[in-house]
């Protein structure tokens, strides 16, 4: 897809780091996610796999106190990063920065984990941009989260949301058919990683892989959490993503999914490279010390075929200690 020249003058100074937004941010925020983005009546689009072929079916576990470290760890068990990126490729990567919430609160995805997943497919030669639709102020949370400067210092760049960016989108066939979503980035990229942290949530027990796309998603969202488990289900038919690198370098165990306390939170050192986001969300659902046949939507995703409930059953599982 190729951009006028205001459009990159616009997304240029939107990646910059703010140092000084408003007061009034969060209000913004609010406002932003509870009106429609897009015009009735438009078709809706239809966002294609971003899967590599060939790669289903994969999860690797690293565990390490070294959280980069961990990261190469984990994808080098599947074959390293450019089994999934080369050169060229444009490369869109979602974390989860819902919250202006500092790092430490476990809240937003590790700086560190976004940085070294960045970092590496900028070194297999691809273009980076990294994009969330937060709850929150966008600009306010990519700053206090600290993953503003860490995809800058890795050679990506934030994408922050903004009107233009919105279209109707098909989604799944249980509860949103068809909603408006962050359309334009998906329309841009070749190549699409989540880098979803563990926490739990009030309503829907877990959030990890399959609930970070809800972070897509514009317009009244508020209203989506009447059927949470139908949701999650459907944004896992929405998208299905190139690449998950589960955060699990600390675990949101209590108040999830925003937090506010640091005793909210312990550590985990675990990264979880694959391509089956359903086994990813059974494993850090059991992170969390939860039972997976307690959490509604990985039952329903798997019974759709999205996914599998067990590593037993995929092609391949490895799970290894990184070391330096």
């Amino acid at each position: 897809m190729s951009e006028s020249p205001s459009e990159r003058r616009m997304f240029i100074r939107r990646v910059g780091v703010a140092a000084g937004f408003a007061a009034g941010s969060a209000a913004v925020g609010v406002s932003f996610h509870n009106r429609n983005l897009v015009p009735v009546g438009e078709e809706s689009k239809v966002i294609p796999s971003f899967a590599v072929p060939g790669t289903e079916g994969m999860m690797a576990v690293a565990e390490g106190e070294e959280h980069a470290l961990a990261v190469r760890a984990a994808l080098q068990e599947l074959g390293g990063i450019q089994r999934f990126v080369r050169a060229g490729d444009r490369v869109l990567i979602k974390p989860n920065c819902a919250f202006d919430r500092p790092p430490h609160l476990g809240a937003t995805t590790s700086p560190a984990v976004t940085a070294e997943v960045v970092r590496q497919c900028v070194v297999s030669g691809a273009t980076v941009r990294v994009i969330d639709n937060p709850i929150n102020n966008p600009e306010g949370c990519f700053v206090k989260s600290g993953l503003m400067d860490a995809v800058g210092s890795a050679g990506g760049e934030v994408w922050l949301p903004s009107t233009s960016l919105f279209h109707q989108v098909k989604v799944g066939s249980l509860r949103i058919p068809d909603w408006e979503a962050l359309y334009r980035p998906l329309e841009w990229a070749d190549k699409l990683i989540g880098i979803p942290t563990v926490k739990t949530h009030n309503l829907s027990g877990a959030t990890l892989s399959m609930k970070n796309w809800y972070g897509l998603l514009g317009g009244p969202r508020n209203r989506l959490h009447q059927a949470i488990n139908e949701v999650i289900t459907d944004l896992a038919q929405f998208i299905t993503p190139t690449l998950v690198v589960l955060d699990g370098s600390r675990l949101l165990v209590s108040n999830g999914p925003t937090g506010g306390s640091p005793s909210d939170v312990r550590p985990g050192n675990v990264i979880v490279a694959g391509t089956d986001q359903v086994a990813i969300d059974c494993f850090g659902v059991r992170l969390l010390g939860l039972d997976p046949n307690d959490v509604p939507y990985l039952g329903m995703a798997a019974k759709m075929g999205l996914g599998v409930l067990s590593e037993e059953n995929l092609k391949l599982f490895k799970k290894v200690r990184a070391t330096s």
